[in-house]
């Protein structure tokens, strides 16, 4: 491979950027996105040049036809003259897109990035390069501005992201092109490129032409308002980080808590918006802050948030479980309700020795007052017990309210109940006080066994 003796000024510059942002080194093995453009041509002759192993990667999207295919031509040879491996493969792009009801520009995203991951492994080489330019940023930031967007994506294109590196982001087009003009290398054109139909094509043929009628160097200018807001960036996760965990723990979001920080609104959206929830639906949720109405309920597609008194608890949606009711008809016998949650029917002889266990998850009482078989099942509208210690009925909704249950903890609650339906156990909560041990005529106790695996 050709080494840099005299580099030009662009070889100097993407040097001095590959050091300064830590992007790789001489040690790694790079794989280069090849698509036969000017950009990705200049990449490859540029890492050759200052030294760097490379390997390159076509991926033919079969989306224009016989330009694909001359594409796919082209790197071939290229590759050929540079003495470098290439890596190719051919997608059917709209078969894909219609597949998984992605755009054709998303489709294609995928695609191309699981098959480097691919090659990667398959090659031995650790990083990703792509030829991402100036341009490319600025374009990136002006349409997530129109589109609409917080303060992430306002800040370009990052030079690194995990295995991706760009180290052509410090350059312009202009640059690039006068860089292969100038060593007489050719490359193609996507003819797609040169249409204004899709909307980065009108920033970038239309938008920005008129922007650099105000300001020339206008590309330079909003690059570099981009690096300040990755910079502010950096402190903005820090502060929303240090916030969040002061106000939630991963399942509660304590409302009092979340109104004494600077902005409560936006970080309740920062807080919800990973599991699912819009806007509109955080508006809403933030109104219900300020009433004293408890379960109003909001539902994404993979989480529910229920406002239970000063709290918000968040949730994933929980799958309906196979099977709602088990019965016992005979002991010893144990249940497995899922990977987790079992509990253990068992029965022992009343002696002098035994102790009554003193946790939730055991709960201990006469077996002789408890008629096969039993059930164990949700708890129901209008259930009721008699705690143990007491001696009148309690609704269990009630007894749940006063322990301060919330929404998805009543949801969740087992009880098992004997022959006659009348609920012998709240499991791992209480038992019963009619099914309670005597010691004095009590011979036989029913111990019940709730166990649950930790992570």
């Amino acid at each position: 491979m050709e080494k840099a003796i005299n580099p030009t000024e662009l070889e100097r510059k993407t040097a001095h950027y590959i050091r300064q942002n830590a992007l790789f080194t001489k040690e790694n093995r790079l794989l280069v996105a090849l698509s036969g453009g000017a950009d990705s041509v200049a990449l490859v002759h540029i890492l050759i040049r200052l030294g760097y192993t490379c390997e390159a990667a076509h991926c033919n999207f079969h989306l224009r036809g016989a330009e694909s295919d001359r594409d796919a031509a082209f790197v071939k040879q290229l590759c050929q003259q540079l003495g470098i491996r290439l890596h190719q493969t051919d997608f059917d792009t709209t078969g894909y897109a219609s597949a998984q009801h992605l755009s054709i520009e998303m489709a294609a995203r995928q695609l191309r990035y699981q098959w480097f991951d691919k090659v990667c492994k398959e090659s031995g080489c650790t990083h990703v390069a792509v030829a991402h330019h100036r341009d490319d940023s600025v374009e990136t930031l002006l349409l997530n501005l129109v589109r609409g967007t917080g303060i992430h994506g306002l800040q370009g294109i990052r030079p690194k992201n995990g295995n991706i590196v760009r180290p052509l982001l410090n350059a312009d087009r202009s640059e690039i092109e006068h860089y292969l003009d100038s060593m007489k290398q050719p490359y193609v054109t996507d003819s797609t490129n040169l249409h204004d139909d899709y909307t980065r094509n009108k920033i970038r043929l239309n938008i920005l032409p008129l922007m650099e009628e105000i300001n020339p160097s206008v590309k330079q200018t909003i690059d570099t308002t981009a690096h300040h807001l990755r910079e502010a960036g950096i402190i903005y996760d820090q502060a929303i980080a240090e916030a969040t965990g002061r106000v939630f723990d991963g399942e509660v979001i304590n409302i009092e808590g979340l109104m004494k920080e600077l902005l409560p609104h936006h970080l309740l959206f920062t807080i919800c918006q990973p599991y699912g929830f819009n806007a509109s639906q955080v508006e809403s949720m933030y109104a219900a802050l300020n009433n004293d109405k408890t379960g109003q309920r909001f539902v994404s597609t993979t989480h529910e948030i229920v406002k239970d008194r000063k709290r918000l608890i968040l949730h994933p949606i929980r799958q309906k479980e196979n099977k709602e009711t088990y019965l016992v008809n005979e002991l010893p016998c144990q249940l497995c309700l899922n990977e987790k949650q079992s509990i253990r029917f068992e029965s022992h002889e009343m002696s002098a020795d035994f102790v009554i266990p003193k946790t939730k998850d055991k709960a201990c009482v006469d077996k002789e007052k408890v008629q096969l078989p039993l059930t164990l099942r949700k708890v129901k509208r209008g259930d009721r017990f008699v705690p143990f210690g007491m001696n009148g009925k309690k609704l269990v909704s009630d007894y749940m309210t006063d322990r301060k249950f919330s929404h998805f903890q009543k949801e969740a609650q087992w009880v098992v109940t004997d022959a006659h339906g009348e609920i012998v156990w709240i499991v791992n909560e209480r038992s019963d006080n009619r099914f309670r041990i005597l010691p004095q005529s009590t011979h036989e106790i029913l111990v019940m066994t709730w166990e649950e695996k930790k992570n």
